[in-house]
């Protein structure tokens, strides 16, 4: 069933000794490095061709004392773009990929911050596994200013992850896989 793009709820309890934040990343790896044959008629992605990572959704400077993150339709609607990085709790919303993605398409391009939701391509024959992440980290402030994505979060991190936790979520658009129960 639609969920209205809503980032699901996450919850953790009791991080490490000397946690002084957390961060949260979304990133789907079974995104088909070739993307040209991506939702078009007549075509289809086998699942065993060479696939890349798709950032979903970065949120930083969680404070410690934060229990969960509900559910929540940051975006109204699907690929809309949300024009500022910050949000409530003085966490920040990080650039997802799709402000790569659109780039230079003049009818979507824009600074997508904050989650957006599960979207594979509905030719692809493997099912997509969104991994959402949650890092403990030994800083009160990811040190970036200014726009950032995941991959610069990720290399902000090194050496200063104390703990780590993922849960995986699983979608397709595929009729063809998707399981009738």
């Amino acid at each position: 069933l639609p969920a209205g793009n809503r980032n699901p709820q996450i919850a953790w309890s009791n991080p490490p000794l000397g946690t002084k934040s957390l961060i949260v990343i979304c990133e789907d790896n079974d995104v088909p490095a070739d993307f040209s044959k991506a939702n078009v008629e007549g075509e289809t992605i086998p699942a065993d061709v060479p696939r890349t990572s798709f950032i979903h959704w970065v949120l930083v400077d969680i404070v410690p004392e934060e229990r969960a993150l509900m559910q929540q339709p940051f975006l109204k609607e699907f690929l809309l773009a949300v024009r500022e990085a910050a949000c409530a709790n003085g966490m920040r919303r990080g650039l997802n990929d799709y402000t790569d993605a659109f780039k230079g398409d003049p009818n979507n391009e824009g600074h997508y911050y904050g989650y957006d939701g599960p979207c594979p391509p509905w030719n692809d024959e493997r099912v997509h596994r969104y991994v959402f992440t949650v890092y403990a980290v030994d800083f009160p402030l990811l040190p970036l200013k200014g726009n950032f994505n995941g991959r610069d979060v990720k290399e902000a991190m090194k050496g200063h992850i104390l703990a780590s936790a993922s849960t995986v979520g699983t979608y397709t658009l595929n009729p063809k896989l998707i399981k009738n129960s």
